[in-house]
């Protein structure tokens, strides 16, 4: 059985809530990355909780995954037409973020 929703921000916040993957599909909006360099801007993030977030983001048909089956492994990640559909909600979240860091003081970067 289908999961029902009452609200259409339940059923986004179900997609794209968590720490984690509002900020791999905001990086991915940027263009393609291979998973190096999706480490590497976000530092925090463990590589099983990256590999986790990446695996259910291309479940939920946000991103894709391609393998060029090279030693050593080449593999790129970008968004499917439906994250990209996502990336003014991305952009209102990273300008809400900017101005609030402005406002608070917060250190961002």
């Amino acid at each position: 059985m289908d999961k029902r929703y009452h609200c259409p921000v339940e059923l986004a916040v179900d997609v794209i809530g968590g720490r984690w993957r509002p900020v791999i599909l905001a990086h991915l909006k940027e263009g393609v990355h291979r998973y190096g360099e999706l480490r590497r801007r976000m530092p925090q993030i463990s590589e099983k909780m990256l590999v986790q977030r990446l695996r259910e983001l291309e479940s939920d048909g946000l991103v894709s995954r391609h393998d060029h089956g090279t030693v050593p492994p080449h593999v790129e990640y970008r968004l499917t037409d439906e994250g990209a559909s996502l990336a003014p909600v991305l952009q209102a979240l990273y300008d809400w973020g900017s101005a609030r860091a402005a406002r608070t003081g917060t250190p961002v970067g």
